[in-house]
């Protein structure tokens, strides 16, 4: 017999391919899916996998590997789905974008890492406790800190970079950044045995359909453009602070920089004039010259003394 609890959470669950297909076909119509292609790819992979885990729940091998699987896919693509959201963020700013993949590359690397550390070290009592999950959930939690991180990160510098908080990376932030917080929330309680585990996957699955409703709500409102405001004269100090680290400035080339500063300052003066070389005066005609018509000779005089 099915209880109360299990109708409702597997109502819960069978709402998330429903809106992830709102999600999707929002995206398709807008046509966000060509600036978010790897947030595209998510929601149909989380449909995806929805469908090939849905068609082996009575198999109790087969959903627990499946499901497994789906949960890694789905952590590999948060994750690049930050970078996503990152890289549209810092898209005037190439430099400060080119600085943020090195900084994500080493974050995955570091993530891989502990994992894999953490799955050999961890005891292997229980099909749940394997490394193969162990390494899965370890990455998974280290992936939602760095998407609270991310929230907050564009609620505290966003009107340096000029996003708004209707912009579409702004809501996709917000989805990831919401669930992730209930669920390291939940987690934490789960490990101090202040929640049930039932309670705390009917939690989790709320939390995320509230995630899935925002992303509706913001690929169905018309997102507006970037704001062109005095303080992004920070962030691109910020810019050109970094870009003159990567390409200082050598000592062979102050001569250039000075000679466009002349140039500017000249340019800048009134009626444009341009530099001019005095030449030296043409010397006056004498009166031999007047009288005859050519110059006198050089040198000593041909002429006879009279």
């Amino acid at each position: 017999m099915t209880t109360a609890p299990q109708v409702v959470f597997n109502l819960l669950w069978f709402a998330h391919p429903f809106l992830q297909t709102a999600v999707a076909v929002a995206m398709f119509r807008r046509k966000a899916y060509k600036n978010f292609p790897i947030f595209f790819t998510y929601i149909l992979s989380q449909i995806l996998i929805f469908a090939v885990t849905f068609s082996a729940y009575g198999n109790y091998v087969w959903f627990f590997y499946l499901y497994w699987i789906g949960e890694a896919v789905s952590v590999f693509l948060g994750f690049k789905v930050i970078h996503e959201v990152f890289l549209d963020v810092f898209r005037p700013f190439h430099t400060l974008r080119d600085l943020g993949t090195v900084l994500f590359k080493w974050a995955g690397l570091v993530m891989l890492l502990v994992a894999i550390v953490v799955a050999f070290s961890s005891p292997s009592s229980s099909p749940l406790q394997s490394p193969m999950t162990q390494a899965i959930l370890t990455t998974e939690r280290c992936v939602r800190v760095i998407q609270c991180g991310l929230v907050l990160f564009l609620l505290v510098f966003s009107r340096y970079l000029g996003i708004s908080w209707r912009q579409p990376s702004f809501g996709i932030a917000l989805g990831f950044g919401s669930f992730a917080s209930v669920e390291l929330a939940v987690v934490a309680l789960g490990s101090g045995s202040h929640i049930s585990s039932a309670a705390a996957h009917l939690v989790n699955m709320v939390a995320f359909n509230c995630a899935i409703s925002i992303w509706v709500v913001y690929f169905l409102l018309k997102s507006p453009a970037r704001e062109q405001t005095a303080t992004l004269l920070q962030s691109q100090r910020w810019e050109q602070s970094l870009s003159d680290i990567q390409h200082p400035v050598t000592g062979d080339s102050l001569i250039p920089l000075f000679e466009g500063m002349v140039d500017r300052a000249l340019s800048r003066t009134p009626g444009n004039i341009s530099r001019r070389v005095d030449l030296p005066k043409e010397p006056a005609r004498s009166s031999f010259s007047s009288s005859f018509g050519v110059d006198p000779p050089s040198g000593p005089s041909r002429f006879p003394k009279i």
